[in-house]
């Protein structure tokens, strides 16, 4: 399932569709490579067996059925393909934005900003308190505009497919979002904080 989302337009250049699995997917697996030329990610199915791989596939219907996800595709006004950003719902309070990315002749034009912001619009509205997502420590392009966007650094992770990860989280409720940052230690309790945690 996948929330309701209408096309628009970004800067009247580019359009922006919301596709279901069976259309988003192929331009996904066409394109990464051209977005990703270097990626030396290696996805553990590659070396299992066969029956591992059916066992796994089962499991995953029991995971996915219900769940929605959120396909988005970016097409210039010649209705070429020039972006994405994809992800989908992991409990009743998290959503996890598992892949974006921007063709290098589209780059620089507000495209993945306009994407982010859709996002945590839509993602807010429909109730998730949790928007995050994972991204080589060196990944600056989408690092910066995440991070100016107000997720935080919440988590690293060593994942034996991607290597060295960043997690970055976006906290829908401010409470949630000033709490972190005290948790951080970047900032001192407000009163808020402070009658929650009786201080």
């Amino acid at each position: 399932m996948s929330p309701m989302i209408s096309d628009y337009k970004i800067r009247d250049e580019f359009i922006v569709k919301n596709l279901k699995d069976k259309d988003f997917f192929p331009l996904f697996k066409k394109y990464h490579n051209d977005v990703f030329p270097n990626d030396h990610s290696l996805h553990f199915r590659k070396f299992l067996t066969p029956h591992e791989c059916e066992k796994i596939d089962v499991l995953g219907k029991n995971c996915y059925n219900k769940l929605f996800t959120m396909n988005l595709a970016v097409y210039d006004k010649n209705k070429d393909f020039v972006g994405w950003s994809f992800g989908w719902q992991e409990s009743s309070t998290t959503y996890y934005m598992c892949n974006s990315g921007v063709l290098s002749n589209f780059r620089r034009k507000g495209i993945y900003s306009s994407l982010l912001e859709t996002k945590i619009k839509v993602l807010s509205e429909m109730g998730f308190q949790l928007i995050y997502s994972r991204h080589n420590a060196t990944n600056n392009n989408v690092l910066i505009p995440k991070l100016k966007a107000g997720f935080v650094i919440s988590k690293m992770e060593i994942s034996d497919t991607f290597g060295c990860l960043v997690h970055l989280h976006y906290f829908t409720n401010k409470t949630r979002q000033k709490l972190m940052d005290y948790r951080s230690g970047k900032t001192k309790p407000d009163q808020e904080l402070k009658d929650l945690l009786r201080l």
